[in-house]
């Protein structure tokens, strides 16, 4: 009977860490799909400065076209991004597309003084800060869910119910948010 009763505590045990694990595993993934909630909204705001930004500067610069339609083209091809890698590679290049437009403005001095320039880019500045932010959240949550996908012996829970290993999101670590910063009014 002491036999029968241990191995109902252990299939109970197993039963229960089974249970516990699968619901860390939902908690994990739940965050993580939350945190990139967040990257998008701030993503999304930071598209929906842009067209702002460039008429503002179009005004002052109509000539550097190249330029504005450089950030534009960049904007556009962010907007419409698929995989996760594929995301942070246009980030990248619409950032360095705007790095090229606020270097531009360096050549002109009323737009330079023009309140609505420096009201965007301060918002965009922001916008840079809050994408970080929202980043390491997001990359903090899947860094947190591939190790319990990786540990023994979740990992076995994990392959059981096929939980997926995120990957991260990964931009260059010099943003606007800190070139802004350079730019002498």
């Amino acid at each position: 009977m002491s036999i029968i009763n241990i191995l109902i505590g252990v299939v109970i045990v197993i039963v229960l860490f089974v249970i516990y694990a699968y619901n860390k595993f939902v908690q994990l993934i739940n965050r993580t799909k939350e945190a990139w909630a967040d990257i998008d909204v701030q993503l999304k705001r930071r598209y929906d400065l842009i067209p702002n930004l460039i008429n503002t500067v179009k005004g002052y610069a109509s000539h550097e076209e190249g330029v504005l339609s450089k950030v534009t083209e960049m904007r556009a091809k962010a907007m419409q991004s698929g995989s996760l890698e594929d995301r942070g590679k246009s980030e990248n290049m619409l950032s360095s597309a705007l790095k090229s437009l606020f270097a531009v403005s360096e050549n002109y001095p009323d737009l330079k003084a023009n309140q609505n320039f420096l009201e965007l880019q301060r918002e965009l500045s922001d916008t840079e800060n809050k994408i970080q932010a929202a980043r390491r959240f997001y990359n903090g949550n899947v860094r947190d869910l591939n190790i319990g996908l990786e540990s023994f012996p979740n990992n076995i829970i994990g392959n059981m119910f096929h939980f997926k290993k995120q990957d991260l999101f990964e931009l260059e670590e010099n943003a606007i948010a800190r070139e802004s910063v350079d730019v002498k009014f």
